[in-house]
């Protein structure tokens, strides 16, 4: 692979769990490796637990096995705000999130609610939550960092096309709600609309391709590696509660690897950076393998 082949780094905190755990073990292998990332958070409460209710989706049960998801996640996690409201992780963790953005990092909004915005964003009552979901959110971050946030990534790539139009009456220099090949602006249904550029997600994550199609921990980062192409977008994203805590040893090697190889690593501001005009794309709902339901996917116009 040639030296200038760069790597975008994402990392999700969706979890109480993850932030108060993942992301301090994320920041010491960072430091570790001299690199630095986007980091997108979550401020209101941690009500994941409430996932388990799609037990009764063969698909999800059968995710949640291949996944390992106990091991994964653990068990509080899996059923944090399940009975009950769960803790809000801006008030509570404040400190972790301070700690991210004054070592250097990008850090932006992930959402107020991670799973009310999974649980909502392709109902009909969709606008109206995730309007109040941004406003929330970047209240929050604005309390916490003394700053609106200027970059933006909708949970489970939920970035569906009211949701779109709802950020722009935000600042948000960027947004990475989709998964895709380059960056891109989306087009508006209102021509009237100019919507903001979006930076998405090219590679798999590591939930969906474990334990598919002979893709183990000990391969897993040879897998990675394999997809990452010259010349084009490479942005991989990983959570908190995976890379951050059952799979940290495996991340740390996956760094190891992308130094000897010569690949560098950058938060995704800085691939925004390095582009000229930015493209019109299209983005629709599809299926991605080793995922329930749809996510938001670049097209081409």
């Amino acid at each position: 692979m040639s030296g200038d082949l760069q790597l975008g780094l994402r990392i999700d905190a969706d979890t109480f769990r993850g932030t108060r755990d993942g992301i301090p073990a994320l920041l010491k292998t960072l430091r570790k490796h001299d690199v630095t990332a986007t980091f997108f958070f979550c401020f209101g409460p941690d009500n994941m637990g409430r996932h388990l209710l799609r037990l009764r989706h063969p698909s999800f049960i059968a995710k949640m096995w291949r996944s390992r998801a106990v091991r994964l996640y653990g068990w509080d996690i899996l059923f944090r705000g399940l009975l009950t409201r769960g803790p809000f992780i801006g008030k509570r963790l404040a400190a972790v999130i301070r700690d991210t953005a004054n070592e250097g990092h990008e850090v932006g909004l992930h959402a107020w609610n991670h799973f009310g915005w999974q649980n909502a964003a392709l109902t009909p009552r969709a606008c109206v939550y995730i309007r109040e979901d941004l406003r929330r959110g970047v209240e929050a971050f604005k309390e916490l960092l003394g700053r609106v946030p200027d970059c933006s990534a909708a949970p489970a790539w939920l970035g569906t096309k009211d949701a779109l139009a709802l950020k722009t009456t935000y600042p948000f220099r960027y947004n990475s709600d989709c998964r895709g090949e380059s960056v891109f602006r989306p087009v508006a249904r209102d021509s009237a609309l100019q919507l903001q550029p979006q930076v998405p997600t090219t590679l798999p994550v590591y939930d969906e391709v474990i334990g598919r199609d002979g893709v183990t921990d000990d391969n897993y980062n040879a897998f990675i590696l394999s997809r990452l192409r010259p010349g084009r977008l490479n942005v991989l994203t990983i959570h908190a509660e995976v890379e951050g805590i059952a799979c940290v040893e495996i991340f740390d090697r996956f760094l190891d690897q992308l130094r000897d190889r010569g690949i560098g690593v950058c938060g995704l501001g800085s691939l925004l950076d390095q582009m000229g005009v930015v493209p019109p794309g299209g983005i629709e709902l599809r299926a991605v393998p080793g995922r329930q339901g749809v996510v938001a996917v670049q097209t081409l116009i």
